[in-house]
């Protein structure tokens, strides 16, 4: 019997050998069983993957790069500051506190964006002004060069320390640009370039995705509207440009979140939509002109479940009115502590900086209506709406 069968038995062991060296090539792939009943031609075709370690091809983004670099330029600012000299056994023997004051010399570094043809640059507020806060700027020299090399002085236009963003001008025309972008339509994960000054770095393009958009409530400015990316995002980035890859200007960088001072991935920019709005108030006013119904952040807070159950709100969405002045038009047009707000021009709220954002971006001289739940109850309020005179 072994003699009779040696000859198919060697068939079919040739036949198997040839199948399976056929999967393992990727020429035929095996079917399920519910493929294998179906009809031929209801069959799909399927596309076999690509080897491991065959070569992707990724978008070339060398063009964007290349019509954009030269509209980011580089920010150097020298401050010379007035700080005062506090006394710290001062409050414990009833002394005065502040036993005087003395002048020195910061400096700063960033990037810019040159958003017109005619010299408006726009950066951070923190990179024309230096980190610390707490200081009395006397006098500011501001120094602006551009990618062709030039070295311009620039004179600070306006700023707004609500977003952390300042305009510059300098005498220059036929300046290179990149054009706006709507950062409302950025999507998660789509690709974006950051263009910036890094460690003085002139021009370094790093490339990374959105994480994340509408980032608020971070703690970084009373007004935030954020897209997060991982691109990489360095000290001396600040200013600098955050690209689409239609080459359009979708954010500005602004911080980091670092443990080390660092890129980790985490990287934060002012959206574009925010930033433009700013750049045109700073042109035409040099300040920006924000609404307010009278209450402060200060005034307001978040929602919590305990809140909701005790105010009777549907959830925790709105924000809880604190406190309030006697003579704002809130109060005057009935609104009182203990309301949670849920709607503002008949947008819903979601938080208490969403509220923040809706009243700001209110037009000055308008009358908002605005929705409260007050013991369970939905309450509509007008409210005229006038100029935040401070931030």
């Amino acid at each position: 019997m072994t003699r009779r069968f040696g000859p198919l038995l060697a068939v079919v062991l040739l036949s198997s050998g040839f199948v399976a060296g056929a999967l393992l090539s990727g020429r035929i792939r095996p079917r399920t069983v519910a493929e294998a009943q179906a009809p031929a031609q209801s069959r799909p075709t399927v596309t076999a993957p690509a080897p491991v370690g065959a070569a992707t091809t990724l978008t070339d983004f060398s063009r964007i790069a290349e019509g954009t670099i030269p509209a980011v330029v580089n920010i150097s600012a020298r401050q010379i500051v007035r700080r005062q000299i506090v006394d710290p056994f001062g409050p414990l023997f009833g002394g005065p506190g502040v036993l005087g004051s003395r002048r020195g010399v910061q400096n700063s570094l960033g990037s810019g964006v040159i958003v017109s043809q005619d010299g408006f640059i726009l950066t951070n507020f923190h990179v024309v002004t230096g980190e610390s806060r707490r200081v009395t700027i006397e006098q500011l020299d501001v120094t602006v060069t551009l990618a062709d090399k030039r070295e311009m002085r620039a004179d600070l236009v306006g700023y707004d320390s609500a977003t952390d963003l300042a305009l510059l001008k300098i005498p220059a025309t036929n300046l290179p640009t990149i054009p706006w972008g709507d950062s409302s339509r950025l999507k998660v994960a789509e690709w974006v370039l950051a263009i910036g000054n890094p460690y003085q770095l002139s021009q370094t393009v790093t490339l990374g995705i959105v994480s994340a958009v509408g980032r608020t409530n971070l703690g970084v400015s009373s007004y935030e509207d954020f897209v997060q990316t991982d691109a990489a995002i360095n000290p001396g980035n600040s200013g600098g440009a955050l690209v689409n890859s239609r080459g359009e200007l979708v954010g500005i960088n602004t911080f980091i979140y670092s443990q080390s001072g660092g890129y980790q991935g985490i990287g934060f920019a002012v959206s574009s939509n925010l930033a433009r709005r700013i750049v045109s108030d700073l042109q035409q006013y040099q300040e920006v002109r924000r609404g307010t119904i009278g209450l402060t952040p200060d005034d307001y807070g978040q929602v919590t479940t305990r809140v909701a159950e005790e105010f009777g709100a549907p959830d925790t969405k709105g924000a809880l009115v604190y406190q309030m002045y006697r003579d704002t038009p809130a109060y005057k047009s009935g609104m009182r502590p203990q309301d949670v707000i849920v709607a503002f021009g008949g947008t819903p709220v979601d938080d208490p900086g969403h509220l923040w954002r809706l009243m700001s971006d209110a037009r000055i001289g308008s009358t908002a209506v605005v929705t409260v739940i007050r013991e369970g109850r939905r309450v509509e309020l007008k409210i005229p709406v006038v100029r935040l005179t401070r931030d």
